[in-house]
């Protein structure tokens, strides 16, 4: 007898005793740990063991065990590799650290004292223990490049025990009916529901299939049909995301409940925006309200109702500017939201630029792209378009990225973590080469909207250096220099100059007896973070507390006299944060925000013209008027002789780029090839592309 338990790869009851439900088996092989084998364990040729102070140990170390480093590793005996690599003995030995091979076996037979004892892991225990353990995702990402993941050879993939596999309806196993398209399985279950089945049998069947029926039907409406019920959240993108969530409402059939939504048309095509619209529609037609958050202008024109606020950011912001009827906000001075959404399409100021070169990828193959081949130009803004799920992301987060990340020899960024459950190693690996032009880059950038930081302590000034010269410039005051006070006691991190009762935080966490804690000021500091003594000191009548409380527009024209400080302070102003306090914690900011730090950050270096940028959709999150500081800088980083290339679909944004490569043409197994490649005013013509009505409405 079997139980619905049997039937979930997340319950002992029904997980393949192979995989644990994975539906992956990883494995760690000599050649994953040892790439180049014409290497010395010196010249670390276990690229598996960790970098820094830690490599370096377990090198000493099997110095001290009688190895050969200095011998290439091909060369070494297999009992010797395979002892180095898969053993499980852990033994602990004395290490002289900087003895040679010949100083360490004289030291040994002396039984010299050792500057200290190490203990030696073999390198696939490092990987594994690694990966299952570690709190950091840099390291896991890491560490992941070592193992294989292989399709189970249990389940087949499909994560379940036999017993629960041997059961079929409509002659597929609950693991296959999983791999269908949403679209296949509405029909197999349509055919299932009126077999010529015996009348009992046939009953049965349709009450199990209407309900599955009805929410399938609901995501096929919202141009989800594509989607297989196996796919794993991470792969998703953000705007498929946002429409399963939203299918989850719809289906509930509620009504009389307020739904708020923040901008529900982050990371969607114009043509997928149709989809959303539609749903929005059905919700209101149930006899909801919905009060939307919202920057797109499609979004704003459906509406029934507009509430402005502004008229700037931060405290140049926070009124009411209008409410009402579309219409009525025509007639609003000084509202940048009617600028935008009732202006006519200008035609384009600025020249294309041509391309000084091709970056050619061949052959790529990741989640939806199979064999594709891109030429990405060199020394222009490139936009990548295409409807959601049509393999944007594949082809530049994973693909670009990724292969440029290894010719370069960057680590890879830290994954998201945007489930609960991790992407199967090699999952979302890409497949594929560079075919030409990647001597033109020496730098590779990937600018997205993560947080700069995950704790109070980050900040605008820490993330972006200038705190730094802010520390220095105190340290070189009179008072300062007479107590010699270095610029160490101006940071909130070191103990010193910084409040002894909150330690630097500003604010203290006070547990609750059956309700959550909460963060209230420090009572000692007042939320300055620091101690009197260290506030005493002044620079042009401000201590560094209330620099850290200056928005950036303040201290643009605090410190107009300090170049040091006063550049990096314009940039954000320039780029549109100049309402940002110095000391806002990260953990404060929008994704939107985070994203221009980090571009403000990256204008601050100096421009050499050799350097990839790769942006996932910059614009989600940003008012129009936001948008244009944001593409203002990006175009002058093209001017800086660099490369920009983004996921885009503001077609406003997309316009205006010099090429464009527009994927599709559907999504899922319906895209992933390239429809067109070439610049706006060519892809706004194509008759394929569901980007081109979008893009020629732009003029």
């Amino acid at each position: 007898m079997l139980h619905a338990e049997d039937f979930s790869p997340h319950t002992p009851q029904g997980a393949c005793p192979t995989c644990q439900g994975l539906g992956f088996v990883y494995e760690v092989t000599e050649k994953d740990m040892v790439p180049d084998d014409t290497l010395s364990i010196r010249e670390r040729a276990v690229a598996a063991w960790p970098p820094a102070w830690h490599g370096q140990n377990l090198r000493d170390i099997l110095v001290t065990l009688g190895y050969d480093v200095d011998k290439p590793w091909r060369d070494l005996p297999r009992k010797d590799r395979n002892w180095i690599l898969f053993t499980d003995e852990q033994p602990t030995v004395p290490v002289y650290a900087g003895f040679t091979p010949a100083e360490t076996r004289a030291a040994l037979r002396r039984k010299l004292e050792p500057s200290y004892q190490g203990t030696f892991t073999g390198a696939r225990k490092y990987v594994l223990h690694t990966f299952a353990t570690t709190p950091s995702e840099l390291m896991k990402r890491r560490v992941s490049r070592f193992m294989s993941g292989t399709v189970c050879p249990e389940c087949d993939g499909k994560r379940l025990k036999a017993e629960a596999l041997s059961v079929s309806f409509a002659g597929l196993d609950i693991g296959a009916l999983s791999r269908l398209p949403l679209n296949e399985v509405a029909r197999v279950l349509a055919q299932a529901s009126t077999q010529a089945l015996p009348p009992e049998k046939r009953i049965a069947a349709q009450r199990i299939t209407h309900n599955v029926l009805e929410r399938v039907k609901t995501l096929q409406d919202i141009g989800l049909g594509y989607l297989s019920l196996d796919r794993q959240t991470p792969t998703l993108s953000s705007g498929e995301l946002q429409r399963v969530r939203l299918a989850t409402q719809i289906h509930a059939n509620l009504f009389g409940v307020l739904y708020v939504l923040d901008e529900p048309s982050a990371g969607l095509h114009p043509a997928d925006g149709v989809s959303l619209l539609a749903a929005l529609d059905r919700l209101k037609q149930a006899g909801n309200s919905l009060f939307v958050v919202e920057h797109d202008m499609a979004v704003m024109q459906h509406a029934d109702w507009i509430v402005d606020v502004g008229p700037e950011a931060g405290e140049h912001g926070g009124h009411v500017l209008y409410s009402g009827p579309l219409d009525g906000l025509r007639k609003v001075k000084g509202s940048h939201t009617a600028h935008h959404l009732f202006a006519t399409p200008k035609p384009r100021a600025r020249a294309v630029r041509a391309p000084r070169g091709w970056l050619q990828l061949d052959g790529v193959a990741c989640n939806n792209l199979h064999r594709v081949d891109a030429a990405f130009p060199i020394g222009v803004l490139t936009a990548v378009t295409g409807v959601s799920g049509s393999g944007k992301s594949s082809l530049m987060g994973h693909a670009l990225v990724d292969l440029m990340a290894d010719h370069l020899g960057h680590e890879p960024a830290a994954a998201d973590a945007a489930g609960d459950d991790e992407a199967p190693v090699g999952a979302v690996v890409s497949a594929g080469r560079i075919a030409a032009g990647a001597e033109a880059f020496r730098r590779l950038v990937k600018v997205d909207q993560k947080p700069i930081g995950r704790t109070p302590r980050s900040n605008l000034a820490t993330y972006t250096g200038l705190f730094d010269a802010v520390r220095k410039l105190f340290a070189a005051e009179p008072a300062a220099r007479k107590r010699q006070w270095g610029a160490g006691r101006f940071s909130f991190n070191v103990a010193g100059g910084r409040c002894d009762t909150c330690e630097g935080e500003g604010f203290v966490h006070v547990e609750l007896l059956f309700m959550p804690g909460v963060y209230a000021p420090c009572s000692t500091c007042g939320g300055q973070r620091y101690n009197d003594k260290t506030l005493q000191i002044l620079h042009d009548g401000k201590n560094i507390a209330q620099v850290l409380a200056m928005t950036v527009d303040e201290a643009t024209t605090f410190f107009a006299r300090v170049p040091a400080i006063h550049r990096p302070l314009k940039l954000l102003q320039d780029i549109g944060l100049g309402y940002l306090r110095l000391g806002q914690p990260a953990t404060e900011l929008s994704g939107g925000e985070a994203q221009r730090i980090k571009l403000a950050t990256e204008l601050q270096r100096p421009e050499r013209g050799d350097t990839l940028y790769v942006l996932d959709e910059p614009t989600t999150g940003l008012h129009a008027a936001d948008v244009d500081r944001l593409m203002a800088q990006l175009h002058a980083l093209v001017e800086a002789g660099n490369t920009v290339v983004i996921v885009e679909h503001d077609m406003r944004v997309v316009a205006g780029c010099d090429w464009v490569i527009d994927v599709g043409p559907g999504a899922g197994e319906e895209g992933g090839r390239i429809v067109v490649a070439g610049e706006p005013a060519v892809v706004a013509v194509h008759p394929v592309s569901a980007t081109a009505p979008y893009l020629a409405a732009q003029g």
